[in-house]
């Protein structure tokens, strides 16, 4: 575990599938302000292991939008999709200790499996908490020969076993504020995310493994991010516990929400920081009035 009291880094990991908004600029502020402080680096990540959505464009607006705001980083960005082999390799890691599977059912399968047994499918943070196991190795071989599309899967019930009673005895602690007030020593439950996916085969890998996967390369101390992400930290403790990677400290803070009470989007193109911009916004006027800094 990092010596937390000694140093402090943290990341801004945005996904470039479109121009920033207020909500975006106001994390990535919060995490700069946060390393700037505690006199501490501040990295910058660019999560586009998406790559249906994510675009060039997207990501140069980005690093203007960030350094019209007066946001300056350190060090090179790191791009995740210039790293899919290293997702693989964390990912086949989890295979070859049984604790990720191959599997097979759609979504369409598992929204049917939810209306026929409502009470063995909950509803997670990232959509149906499905639980499945693997599949007979004679079943697996003819669907892989039949080429039907598969996810790898977290196999929560493979985890458990594997850590024993360290599972129900992981912690992780919360310097800001959870939705809900949480704060402090945190006891996650990752086990609300049913058996996660790992990675599908148009995405090599999913968000939360290449995230704990480059907090762990990159030395990652602090976590300052919105509380919507609150949830993930219960599944990146999970993997972070499995892999062997360092625990940072996590600082959830609120989110900037719209006159309706609902938080930004990338939708609401009126209120990017390339539209505000042109609009004749300063960035001083954007942290008072849109931002409340």
């Amino acid at each position: 575990m990092p010596d937390t009291t000694a140093r402090f880094v943290t990341r801004f990991a945005p996904s470039p599938t479109g121009y920033i908004h207020l909500g975006t600029a106001y994390a990535a502020i919060m995490a700069h302000r946060a390393a700037r402080d505690a006199g501490g680096t501040f990295l910058l990540r660019i999560e586009d292991t998406d790559q249906t959505r994510c675009r060039p464009e997207f990501e140069d607006a980005l690093y203007e939008d960030l350094a019209w705001l007066g946001i300056a980083w350190d060090g090179t960005p790191r791009r995740q999709s210039d790293h899919f082999d290293e997702y693989d390799a964390a990912l086949q890691a989890l295979v070859s200790r049984g604790l990720a599977y191959r599997c097979f059912m759609t979504r369409k399968d598992i929204a049917a499996a939810m209306a026929k047994y409502p009470e063995r499918v909950a509803e997670g943070p990232d959509g149906p908490a499905w639980r499945g196991a693997p599949l007979p190795p004679e079943t697996e071989l003819a669907l892989l020969a039949e080429g039907k599309p598969f996810a790898w899967r977290l196999s929560m019930d493979a985890a458990q076993a594997t850590l024993g009673a360290r599972f129900d005895t992981l912690t992780f602690t919360e310097q800001g504020a959870g939705p809900a007030g949480e704060q402090g020593e945190i006891r996650p439950t990752p086990a609300i995310f049913g058996d996660p996916v790992l990675a599908r085969k148009d995405t090599g890998t999913s968000y939360h493994l290449a995230c704990t996967h480059d907090d762990a390369l990159q030395g990652i101390t602090h976590v300052v991010r919105g509380a919507d992400l609150f949830a993930a930290t219960h599944l990146h403790r999970l993997l972070q516990e499995l892999m062997g990677w360092p625990v940072p400290l996590y600082r959830h803070h609120g989110l900037i929400l719209d006159e309706d009470g609902r938080k930004y989007s990338k939708r609401d193109r009126a209120l990017t920081i390339r539209a505000l911009r042109e609009a004749g916004e300063t960035p001083d006027s954007i942290r008072r009035t849109y931002l409340g800094l």
